[in-house]
């Protein structure tokens, strides 16, 4: 039954979506609905960047540096991560418990590569505050380097706009740097977060 349900979900879609497709491409006539599903399957089915993920998967130790200031050293902590794969292999489930700006801090991430639209997207949230935090970007040639954008309201007022910097350095170590900029001024560097894969 399961599978009716989810078969006859996935056609009203693909017949709902068919028109405003074949517009974009500029077809002469609508796409016939089996290479439509044909496309679907293609677009759903994990690819290099998702394997990549996959071997992100584990238990970290973090170590943080958050930057108040420019000129000033920054406040340093540690902390933990668990992360894990989700919907066969889809997604990057990130659970992180460590500190910031001398509070306790824990923090989730999904993190995606869109097959159709050929980003990485990133959905964050976290115990300093009840927003959703998206970013998206590219990856390098290797998938090894992902660079994020994304912006957020701040409680005072005006748009916080941040860029990401995640080095995937091997199966043992991350790297992410976050940068700044506050209602449109100089951007700086904000944070920066290395991961080692506990043993």
């Amino acid at each position: 039954m399961r599978s009716i349900t989810l078969t006859a979900t996935a056609l009203c879609l693909m017949l709902t979506i068919s028109p405003s497709l074949a517009k974009e491409k500029k077809h002469d006539k609508p796409m016939d609905p089996q290479a439509m599903m044909e496309l679907w399957k293609q677009a759903a089915t994990p690819g290099e960047p998702h394997k990549l993920f996959a071997t992100l998967a584990g238990s970290w130790t973090t170590a943080t540096k958050e930057w108040m200031e420019p000129g000033k050293p920054p406040m340093e902590s540690t902390g933990t991560a668990e992360s894990r794969m989700l919907l066969d292999g889809r997604f990057l489930h990130q659970e992180f418990h460590g500190q910031m700006m001398g509070q306790p801090f824990t923090g989730m991430s999904i993190d995606a590569y869109d097959n159709i639209r050929k980003k990485y997207v990133t959905i964050w949230v976290d115990t300093r505050g009840t927003g959703v935090f998206i970013m998206e970007g590219t990856g390098s040639a290797d998938g090894k380097t992902i660079t994020l954008r994304g912006s957020h309201a701040e409680p005072g007022g005006g748009t916080m706009t941040h860029r990401a910097i995640w080095k995937i350095l091997d199966a043992n170590h991350q790297l992410v740097e976050m940068y700044g900029a506050h209602h449109g001024q100089k951007e700086m560097k904000m944070m920066e977060i290395t991961y080692t894969r506990k043993e």
